[in-house]
């Protein structure tokens, strides 16, 4: 990790947008700025734990979508609406993680145009080891105690209904974000 910076910038942006449009427009300024920032840092932090099994924090979610699977294979079209990530990135995804044997491709039982990736053993394994890092870890999410990251994803999931992120019928069974 480099060097802490000597102010934070969020706050610095903060101050400049209060003294410009005021106080009102320069709080969702500074929530947005540091939820981005925040992705920035924990994506890192995931794929620095990751390392060491050769996955990427894109890699270890599609093994892990997978491998919640009643068969352990889906179509790649499904595997991009769930990971909610262009059939581009999931091609690349499904292409590295098959390279490295973790998944492989097979034909679609019933349909001919749909190509299924498979999670194979040495997938579930890797899933598994890398599981146990990032559960270790917190998932980059130590800093909060834990009534914070139930907050945390309470307000975040109110964000993604209000952006049609999800059907409204989907809510979650209450503990679970």
């Amino acid at each position: 990790m480099a060097d802490p910076l000597r102010i934070d910038p969020i706050a610095e942006a903060r101050r400049h947008w209060t003294d410009r449009w005021g106080p009102e427009p320069a709080r969702p300024m500074a929530a947005v700025t540091s939820v981005m920032r925040v992705q920035q840092i924990l994506l890192a932090r995931l794929n620095e734990l990751l390392r060491d099994e050769g996955l990427t924090f894109p890699r270890y979610e599609a093994l892990m979508l997978l491998s919640f699977t009643r068969t352990g294979s889906l179509p790649l079209g499904k595997i991009g609406q769930r990971l909610q990530v262009h059939r581009t990135s999931v091609t690349n995804i499904v292409d590295k993680l098959e390279q490295d044997g973790l998944v492989r491709r097979v034909p679609h039982e019933h349909d001919r145009r749909a190509t299924l990736a498979e999670i194979t053993d040495e997938g579930r394994a890797r899933a598994a080891r890398a599981t146990e890092r990032l559960n270790a870890d917190d998932f980059g999410l130590g800093a909060l105690e834990a009534q914070e990251q139930e907050l945390l994803s309470t307000l975040l999931r109110t964000v993604r209904r209000a952006e049609g992120d999800y059907a409204a019928d989907a809510e979650p069974a209450a503990g679970s974000a």
